[in-house]
């Protein structure tokens, strides 16, 4: 089975974090494409012995406020 789950990657100093909204869990890595290699990981592990959350469909964009 394969799921599809929305992931955020932010540069947090000198790491890049990645952060799975749809579950919350995260990880990192010294590059963008480490932070999300771990992360695929972690997820992978962390449903080894869970039933997996399957998300529901979501929109994701950007937003400017004038502050």
């Amino acid at each position: 089975m394969s799921i599809r789950y929305n992931v955020v990657v932010q540069k947090e100093e000198n790491w890049y974090v990645a952060k799975c909204i749809d579950n919350n869990i995260a990880s990192q890595g010294k590059t963008i494409e480490e932070s999300i290699k771990n992360l695929k990981e972690a997820i992978e592990l962390y449903y080894e012995n869970e039933e997996p959350i399957i998300p529901k469909e979501t929109y994701i964009t950007t937003l400017e406020v004038a502050i």
